[in-house]
């Protein structure tokens, strides 16, 4: 480990908390009548996805190779700032539009993009994945189509990508980003963990979605009309001795407790029971052998020209 990785960590830290105070006051999103966010809006939770784009994005930013891609669009774009970072990739100044449902978590995209002084790089708009509030003339217009932990949660991830498929333009290409939560390991396995994560994935039936739609992305691109495809997974793992391994826990931690009040209105687990494997979770990213393996399933595929 570097002689910095503790630094490195506080930074994390200090990000993570000062998002919390920024959005501390963000309101719940109306949910679209096909977009089920098992997670919810709280001001927690959206630290958390800040935290979640600032371990992941370089990694995706490698695979994705972007190079001179003149428009793209980005669907469910959060707080924008992977879709910030896909502008400043691309070699020439593009046009890059991202997609975004909740108002608040919209806005502040915005106020994000302008505090870094990054406002003229990218738009955004409100609009749900499974109904692209695009104009007449942008469908079919984008060189790159976008979309990142999306189709887990809606009820037809196929309508979502046959949309993205009719936003790119031909000889575009689509890249599509999600998880296969069967593929979570921890060692040494954790006190009620095991139950905990088995009960966090049947929360999403319960809400008529896919815990596992991350194995099926190469088949909804070959569905939507793409070729070319290509698939690979983004290690989102790490191990106790990084400088980053408390970050990843406390990431998974926060992805299962989000869904804490679906878990328990589901009778999926008993409240003392859930509170007692968080707690244990919380104790377990203190040992020195400690590892976590996880991975998100990636694809790309492109649009035919003819």
């Amino acid at each position: 480990m570097q002689d910095n990785g503790g630094f490195i960590y506080i930074i994390l830290a200090y990000y993570y908390l000062s998002i919390i105070s920024i959005i501390h006051n963000m309101s719940s999103a109306s949910h679209q009548s096909d977009s089920h966010y098992i997670h919810g809006t709280s001001p927690e939770e959206q630290a958390r996805l800040s935290l979640l784009n600032t371990l992941l994005n370089k990694a995706c930013l490698k695979e994705m190779k972007i190079r001179a891609e003149r428009r793209i669009l980005d669907i469910g774009s959060g707080l924008g700032q992977f879709t910030r970072s896909m502008a400043k990739a691309a070699s020439q100044k593009p046009y890059v539009l991202g997609i975004e449902r909740d108002q608040e978590q919209l806005r502040q995209a915005i106020d994000f993009a302008r505090s870094s002084n990054e406002e003229e790089l990218v738009s955004f708009r409100q609009g749900d994945a499974t109904q692209l509030p695009l104009q007449q003339e942008e469908w079919g217009s984008f060189d790159l189509v976008h979309a990142r932990f999306v189709l887990e949660h809606v009820r037809q991830p196929a309508n979502v990508v046959q949309q993205m498929a009719a936003a790119c333009k031909p000889g575009g290409r689509l890249v599509i980003a999600d998880d296969d939560h069967d593929i979570f390991r921890l060692y040494p396995e954790c006190p009620g963990f095991n139950e905990l994560w088995q009960a966090y994935i049947r929360s999403y039936d319960r809400l008529g979605n896919d815990p596992y739609v991350g194995r099926r992305l190469v088949h909804l691109l070959h569905e939507a009309g793409m070729h070319k495809i290509r698939n690979t997974f983004i290690f989102f793992g790490d191990c106790a001795g990084n400088s980053t391994f408390e970050a990843f826990v406390d990431n998974i931690i926060g992805v299962v407790d989000g869904a804490r009040s679906v878990i328990i209105e589901n009778h999926l687990l008993t409240e003392s029971f859930f509170d007692q494997s968080i707690a244990a979770m919380h104790q377990w990213k203190k040992r020195k052998d400690a590892a976590l393996w996880y991975a998100m399933n990636w694809a790309e595929g492109y649009k035919p020209t003819e």
